[in-house]
């Protein structure tokens, strides 16, 4: 199939990128390449290229940032998203649409099921609600799929920023009353290319099993490399105030996808070991090279 890929050149997007290329013919567009907040160069390029599969990995994911930079925010993640959707159904193509954690509250104290009633804190989370909307609303043939701590090779993220601290011996002050579920890029590139085959249209979750909170996510990270003389420190969220506030527990749960026959993304710790001993090793060679 012919798939088009926006955001290609972020984590997620050259991760579909690897996964989806042996099988498929791929349009695979970075931020340069294609602005998805500019409706005309959208309906050009989906003219153009004639895809049968629209993925929407394109963001705007600085989420303190998107207080600051309000309009650029809902230019790409609410208007980016509708010209997309809607460019879609135009040509009739199935419509993948990433969206987040980040549209919940925190405040069911438990992992959310995709029932449960979406209520965003920022404008990061209220920007990729509007997308979900726009999505399900202008495109009959979508998926929508959630995904929590992303982070994959090249992509400035939490394990990358905390693997850099920790080789230079930093003390690092985590916190432990946050909780969410840790998703390896790689892995959630596989679980959309699973969607892709069905005709299961719908809201998804897309993350790896299981949850953590900061704390406990970067005393993985540690543990499995190995790196000794690291301070550790627990901390609470109230200590680091931030612009965009967070939902404290935003863990996401699938209920989804495995009643579809689709297979859920493996537990976190075995994701994250993966990464760290095969896929980071890979990508700071391929670096040196």
């Amino acid at each position: 199939m012919k798939i088009l890929i926006t955001g290609a050149g972020g984590q997620l997007g050259s991760d579909l990128v690897r996964v989806l290329t042996p099988r498929h013919k791929l349009a695979a567009l970075t931020r340069q390449e294609l602005d998805v907040g500019d409706g005309a160069a959208v309906d050009a390029a989906v003219f153009r290229e004639q895809p049968e599969i629209i993925i929407h990995a394109a963001a705007y994911t600085d989420v303190d940032g998107a207080e600051r930079e309000i309009d650029r925010a809902y230019r790409v993640n609410s208007a980016g998203t509708w010209h997309m959707a809607e460019a879609a159904e135009r040509i009739g193509a199935k419509f993948v649409y990433v969206s987040t954690d980040y549209v919940f509250d925190g405040c069911k104290g438990a992992p959310y099921i995709e029932r449960d009633k979406p209520n965003p804190l920022s404008v990061y989370g209220t920007s990729k609600l509007h997308g979900e909307k726009f999505a399900s609303m202008l495109c009959e043939r979508h998926f929508i799929v959630r995904t929590s701590w992303l982070y994959g090779r090249g992509g400035n993220n939490f394990v990358a920023k905390i693997v850099e601290k920790a080789r230079r011996g930093a003390e690092l002050r985590l916190v432990d009353d946050v909780f969410g579920s840790p998703t390896y890029s790689y892995d959630l590139a596989v679980f959309i290319g699973s969607l892709l085959e069905t005709e299961e249209y719908g809201t998804y979750h897309g993350s790896n099993e299981g949850v953590c909170t900061r704390y406990e996510f970067a005393r993985e990270i540690i543990r499995v490399l190995g790196i000794e003389g690291v301070k550790l420190r627990p901390a609470k969220a109230d200590m680091f105030p931030l612009p965009a506030a967070r939902p404290a527990h935003s863990a996401l749960a699938d209920t989804a996808a495995g009643a579809i026959g689709v297979k859920p993304l493996r537990p976190w710790k075995e994701a994250l070991r993966h990464f760290l001993l095969t896929d980071l090793a890979d990508g700071r060679e391929a670096s040196h090279a």
